[in-house]
């Protein structure tokens, strides 16, 4: 009789440690309707994926040269930044009203001077 409590629970715990892993996968997953629009300057690109026309997802900043400097990522309230890398990606995951078009930005600081800022705009 232990013997098939002992399985019962194994089983109970198995499906429930699946049940909470599948669970985490659906609420960590990209949604399939995500689009990503990207734009370079002359000393950075900027990419971003976003969902419709007011929602944010990420924001990644890479350097044309490949050498580090201060990323910066910027949007309606959202102010991100990292130091001393050639490319990071920044995660919004905001909602950001704007009309009739957003601006998602991203910038380039090296030796305390702004390098460049450029924007990708999102209909």
């Amino acid at each position: 009789m232990t013997t098939v409590r002992r399985t019962r629970r194994r089983i109970a715990t198995v499906t429930a440690a699946l049940t909470t892993a599948a669970g985490l996968l659906l609420v960590t997953a990209a949604p399939a309707s995500a689009e990503v629009k990207s734009t370079c300057g002359t000393y950075i690109c900027v990419a971003t994926a976003y969902q419709g026309r007011d929602y944010v997802q990420d924001i990644t900043v890479t350097t044309r040269d490949g050498l580090p400097g201060t990323l910066r990522a910027f949007v309606g309230d959202y102010r991100g930044s990292k130091a001393n890398v050639s490319r990071w990606r920044f995660v919004v995951n905001r909602e950001i009203r704007a009309y009739p078009r957003l601006a998602v930005c991203g910038g380039l600081d090296r030796g305390g001077r702004v390098i460049e800022n450029h924007c990708v705009m999102i209909p």
